[in-house]
């Protein structure tokens, strides 16, 4: 039997357990980081995705939006939604080619 000196490190096989216990309570906190939704932060490029697709539907939504309300209001069938699709869809392109032009 061998006896270990005062602080120094254990190197009996309990060593492979514990490292083996310490992978699967990262895997474990990582697992419950995802479901938690405490995920990796968003990158620039995922940012400036979310930012695009944002103008881009805020565009269309908001001038089809009020379209339908000026369709409403002065009695033009669809003209004003299709006008409002239109113009919202310029809108959020322009705001789009303004942005990769600010980066």
């Amino acid at each position: 039997m061998v006896e270990e000196q005062p602080g120094a490190e254990p190197t009996s096989s309990s060593d492979a357990r514990l490292d083996r216990l310490e992978q699967r309570v990262a895997e474990a906190k990582r697992r419950e980081d995802m479901r938690a939704g405490k995920g990796p932060p968003a990158d620039g490029n995922e940012q400036m995705g979310q930012r695009v697709l944002s103008y881009l539907l805020g565009g269309l939504l908001g001038g089809a939006l009020l379209g339908w309300l000026f369709d409403g209001w002065f009695g033009t069938g669809h003209v004003a939604l299709v006008v409002g699709v239109v113009l919202g869809a310029i809108g959020g392109f322009w705001s789009i080619i303004k942005l990769s032009m600010r980066s």
